[in-house]
């Protein structure tokens, strides 16, 4: 894809759903997609290699959670891949200090790299396990806003996730068209200390693919036993 093309499509997708992006911005995006399909030759980044379909399924996606952030100083994505929606949104946001959390070591490094340069000061890259990272105080209840595209089942990730939300901070769950998952969750939020607050409807533009946001406030604190050891969450529910 010729840049000029690029740029005129990150632009005007980006304004399908309200954002103003600069031509710095968009610059950024540019390198951050061809950078993603020379790794994706080395190791698994993306099942998407589509140039028009990362702009849309992976940069336009990411930046749908871009209003529920204004005013976040900090964040940490969890279970963050390619950096997304972490990246993106760290591109958008240079005041919002973002940690990015994954348990490959591989994709860390690309993370790394292309934090490197894109010149992004205000993000980190951080290899382990939610689980794992979630017990210590570094971390733990440290984060206005914690997120997560696509990684598990409602119930499995809020264990995962809520441990490092602040009081009163929320969780940013970004799911696909079908999330029957709400209502196996009232005892994950129960005993997790989360409330619903939004649960958002979204189409991508010019498409019919459908997404789903889901916006957890915390209201009290998570009792230390969670999370639980690694792999427990997954194997048994809450």
């Amino acid at each position: 894809m010729i840049k000029e093309d690029f740029f005129e499509k990150m632009r005007n997708l980006a304004n399908n759903i309200n954002i103003r992006i600069t031509d710095s911005q968009i610059e950024k995006f540019y390198i951050y997609m061809y950078r993603i399909l020379e790794w994706n030759k080395k190791i698994n980044l993306t099942a998407i290699e589509d140039e028009n379909e990362i702009i849309l399924k992976h940069f336009i996606d990411s930046l749908t959670i871009q209003k529920y952030i204004e005013g976040c100083k900090n964040m940490i994505d969890i279970g963050t891949g390619a950096g997304f929606p972490g990246i993106p949104i760290a591109i958008m946001n240079d005041k919002i200090n973002i940690t990015l959390l994954d348990s490959l070591n591989k994709r860390i490094n690309f993370l790394n790299d292309i934090i490197q340069e894109l010149k992004l000061d205000n993000v980190v890259a951080i290899h382990g396990r939610a689980e794992d990272i979630a017990k210590l105080n570094t971390f733990r209840e440290k984060y206005d806003v914690v997120t997560s595209r696509a990684v598990a089942q409602l119930n499995i990730l809020l264990e995962y996730m809520l441990p490092f939300n602040k009081l009163n901070g929320k969780t940013i769950s970004m799911k696909g068209s079908n999330i029957e998952e709400i209502k196996d969750a009232t005892n994950a939020l129960n005993e997790l200390g989360g409330k619903i607050q939004v649960v958002e409807n979204i189409v991508l533009p010019n498409t019919n693919i459908q997404r789903n946001i889901i916006i957890v406030e915390k209201i009290k604190e998570t009792s230390k036993k969670y999370p639980r050891k690694a792999g427990v969450p997954k194997k048994e529910p809450l």
